[in-house]
């Protein structure tokens, strides 16, 4: 399965038509190859490195919060198994 996450471009350099994006307090640099007429603000779905192209910021934001909350919900079902018995102990 991929997994393409929104982040927002902080910086462009034109040069080497990269981007600096931000997402959760992390940067990163990535390809601008795949996507025309990216400036500084806009949103981005990024995959392994490259963008590959543009979101609204509704959209981004809601994106970001599902993830979130699917990564509460898994910390949720990890910590309910770790308190449960294992399969076929008794108490």
């Amino acid at each position: 399965m991929c997994l393409a996450i929104p982040a927002r471009i902080t910086q462009i350099d034109p040069a080497t038509n990269t981007a600096e994006v931000s997402l959760g307090g992390i940067s990163k640099e990535i390809s601008l190859a795949l996507i025309v007429d990216a400036a500084v603000g806009d949103y981005v779905l990024v995959h392994v490195g490259y963008a590959l192209n543009k979101l609204s910021e509704e959209e981004a934001e809601q994106t970001l919060r599902l993830i979130e909350e699917m990564g509460r919900l898994m910390d949720e079902e990890t910590e309910s198994r770790a308190d449960s018995p294992a399969l076929g102990a008794r108490p």
